[in-house]
């Protein structure tokens, strides 16, 4: 069947989308990899304010120059006040854009690229854990969905990612020197790839490793894999391009960093999404699905690539995404669109699925297991719903099908991505294609009697366990958790990328 989501990319973005009450403003460095803009340029982003766009001559301002104080008071007295924007309550009236609220985020930063990166993964680097003090700097990987031969693997260094800084707090005669004025930096290096990059994902990196220290190990290699559109998992050691972004001057042959370590042909002319490194094997184990039902098992070890020996079968419609289970090596699970969840142990010789549960009324499209509590799995839906599964009340044969443990329905579009952060076990994170992500919080739990009984969450009503949103891209596609920076996420969309921090989390 054809792929669910289409791997044709769409046009380059070279060029920002007008807004209401503005012109269309050209991109800065389309031909490069972008740049990470300034604050003042942030206007689109959210979980932010209401305000009326204005004129163009009046709103536009570059850097950290401003119109004079007294102008613009003047403005602000005789213009619209603020409001706070939520969904579903709130819709922007004509001439109103979305503005971030600057004193929710800690950090806040955006960049564009010349083509859309529609999967990324956060790579471990050697600068420590628990890292929180600014500026951030950290390591990023991603595929590109471009047109012709001109697709890619990126390995990206992104520094000076400054904290946010709030201007309503500063008073008249006050300066902020906290935050230099210069942009953030932004390095990389990029690999040929034949095809769109439909998915990429980073192996787990052992404790012992430092990746960008040329010190630990240097010839040890730190392997990505990438689910191309034309139907091959292709596996890159990126350790050479990491290492020359992390020591100026550390040089490697080019030519054969570019080329594939391992490429993996089980899957024939089918392409797929679903891709997952084990975390627990000894070997290096991955998993590959594809949009024909079926899901293949490679190994990696001292003599190389072995090669599924046969596919995993029990979906009757394309795989959307596989996860190893955090505390049992040979068990996996894998979310299709045929709306099931099925669950699988390597140890099986049939190689058919051990546990089964219709978990939406649509295509299931996304999954995480819970590495805190790992009978916890969190899954995202097509109809735009987010469920939380307890694996112990998985039967083989069950009489009735197991209910979830939380369920929410705030997203009204298909949920794109979902990912439990890697230290807190109740906080969950979710983008869907209506534009928003959204942080959860299983923990918080309503009052029954200060509601007066039961609860009766009206449409549109806020969530007591929805802690976050942000806005402010467009066809959200991945976000993940900064595992080393707490709190931190990445997310990507078709029109780049956005690295936060809130105070939520």
């Amino acid at each position: 069947m054809p792929p669910k989501r289409p791997s044709s990319p769409p046009p380059p973005p070279n060029a920002a989308k007008g807004r209401p009450g503005e012109d269309r403003r050209e991109m800065e460095d389309d031909e490069g990899m972008g740049e990470f803009e300034d604050r003042w340029e942030d206007e689109l982003e959210s979980d932010g304010e209401v305000v009326d766009a204005g004129d163009d001559d009046e709103m536009q301002f570059e850097d950290d120059i401003q119109p004079a104080q007294e102008d613009e008071d003047d403005e602000e007295e005789s213009g619209p006040a603020a409001q706070v924007y939520i969904p579903h309550q709130h819709k922007l009236g004509e001439g109103e854009v979305l503005e971030p609220d600057q004193t929710v985020y800690e950090m806040l930063h955006r960049m564009n690229v010349q083509w859309p990166c529609l999967s990324f993964d956060i790579l471990r680097d050697g600068l420590g854990d628990e890292r929180k003090t600014f500026p951030a700097e950290m390591y990023v990987t991603s595929g590109t969905q471009a047109q012709g031969d001109a697709n890619e693997v990126l390995v990206m260094h992104w520094a000076s990612l400054y904290r946010t800084q709030n201007d309503d707090d500063l008073s008249d005669d006050e300066d902020d020197t906290s935050q230099p004025d210069d942009d953030a930096i932004l390095e990389h290096r990029s690999i040929p790839h034949r095809g769109g990059v439909n998915r990429i994902r980073a192996q787990p990196v052992p404790p012992t490793l430092s990746p960008t220290s040329a010190a630990s190990s240097p010839t040890t290699p730190y392997y990505v894999a990438t689910w191309a559109d034309t139907g091959k998992v292709h596996i890159f050691d990126i350790r050479p391009q990491l290492l020359s972004l992390a020591n100026p001057g550390h040089v490697y042959d080019r030519v054969a960093a570019s080329k594939p370590a391992f490429t993996i042909s089980s899957h024939g002319r089918e392409e797929g999404f679903a891709l997952d490194w084990s975390l627990r094997a000894a070997d290096l184990r991955l998993l590959s699905g594809d949009c024909a039902g079926k899901i293949h098992l490679s190994t990696i070890g001292a003599n190389g690539l072995t090669p599924s020996a046969g596919a995993y079968t029990g979906h009757t419609s394309s795989v959307e995404d596989l996860q190893w289970s955090p505390s049992e090596e040979t068990v996996f699970a894998s979310a299709s669109a045929d709306q099931t969840v099925r669950v699988w142990d390597t140890r099986v010789r049939n190689r058919k699925s051990v546990l089964s549960i219709q978990a939406h009324d649509a295509d299931v499209n996304v999954i995480s297991w819970n590495r805190q509590t790992s009978y916890l799995l969190a899954s995202g839906g097509d109809e735009g719903g987010i469920k939380v599964w307890d694996l112990r009340t998985f039967k083989p044969a069950p009489d009735a099908a197991p209910s979830p443990v939380a369920q929410f329905n705030w997203h009204t579009a298909p949920i794109t991505s979902i990912e439990w952060h890697p230290s807190e076990a109740s906080v969950l994170m979710a983008s869907g294609a209506d534009d928003q992500v959204t942080l959860w919080d299983l923990a918080v739990e309503v009052d029954e009697d200060e509601q007066g009984g039961a609860i009766d969450m009206a449409e549109g009503e806020v969530p007591p366990q929805l802690l976050f949103v942000h806005q402010g891209q467009k066809d959200i596609k991945e976000a993940h958790w900064h595992s080393q920076i707490p709190g931190c996420f990445v997310t990507t969309a078709a029109d780049g990328f956005n690295v936060a921090k809130t105070i939520s989390v």
